[in-house]
Formats: C-alpha cells, sequence, structure tokens
C-alpha cells in the first residue's frame, strides 16, 4: 500500500531510487571504514583504532535511518551486497590497506564525494520533486558527512 503523503507515486519512486543509492555508498563506506578499524596499525593505534569505531558507528545508524525512510515512503531498501555493489558511486578498497595515510584519504575523499552526491540530492528532492521532509532528511545526512570529512581532514593537516 502506497503512502497517502502528498507526493506522488513517480515522486516516492525518484525519492526511494535515490535514497537505495545512498544507503548503497554507506554500505560501502561502512565496509571500508570497518575494514579500517581492523587493520590500523602503529604508534597512533588505539586513537585510530577507535575513531574509526566511532565513524562506522555513526554510518550504521545512518544506514538504518535510510532504510527505513524508505520503507516510510513505501520503497523497498536493498539489501544484499551485489545490489549494493550495484548502485554506489564509492569504490571498494581491495585488498590490504597501504597505510594509515591512505586510509584516512581514502575515506575523507568518499565522505567529500557523498556531499556533493548528497547536496545534489537535496536539491532535486527540494526543487524538483518538492519533497521538503526528504530535502530535510538528506540535508541532516549532508551536515553529518560533512562533519565526518572535517574530522578526517584534520589527521591529514
Amino acid at each position: 500500500m502506497q503512502p497517502n503523503i502528498g507526493l506522488e507515486a513517480d515522486v516516492l519512486k525518484q525519492d526511494n531510487t535515490l535514497l537505495n543509492d545512498f544507503l548503497s555508498d554507506l554500505h560501502v563506506l561502512y565496509i571500508k571504514t570497518r575494514k579500517y578499524h581492523w587493520n590500523v596499525a602503529g604508534p597512533n593505534f588505539m586513537e585510530y583504532h577507535k575513531f574509526f569505531e566511532k565513524q562506522y558507528k555513526a554510518i550504521e545508524e545512518e544506514i538504518d535511518a535510510v532504510a527505513e525512510r524508505i520503507r516510510q515512503l513505501g520503497g523497498k531498501p536493498l539489501a544484499t551486497m551485489a545490489e549494493f555493489l550495484h548502485n554506489t558511486s564509492l569504490k571498494e578498497d581491495a585488498g590490504t590497506p597501504k597505510g594509515t595515510p591512505d586510509m584516512f584519504k581514502n575515506l575523507l575523499a568518499d565522505h567529500e564525494q557523498i556531499v556533493r552526491e548528497l547536496r545534489e540530492d537535496v536539491d532535486k528532492c527540494d526543487e524538483e520533486l518538492n519533497d521538503a521532509g526528504t530535502a530535510d532528511f538528506l540535508t541532516g545526512l549532508m551536515e553529518a558527512h560533512e562533519a565526518m570529512a572535517w574530522m578526517l581532514r584534520k589527521y591529514l593537516s
């Protein structure tokens, strides 16, 4: 049963497509961050280990919120790695990480890419789809990724 919340079926479909694409990005970013949490080494091991853990836990909460938003809009969240990999704009980090600086650079690039994509999605939801609720939802997520990117950037300064 489709929700009767003042949004046409086509708008709901477009919302759910962009939300599922974002959900896919979040899963790839979550796995990458978790991988770095497990593989970080060196003199600042514990600080970096805890830092990555804090970030992947925040991403995990976002994953649930995005999936629930998709359900609220009458959609079905993607739920397999094959679907996530097909719909993500991010790249997996296959193999062994080269070192801690590369971990930070890779995550920073991913968060910044997510911010750019969310900025476009916010504009689309607000201006084209007239869906203020999804635009607001995505704005909050964009701000969270701006903060995560800022923290990563500070480790590279």
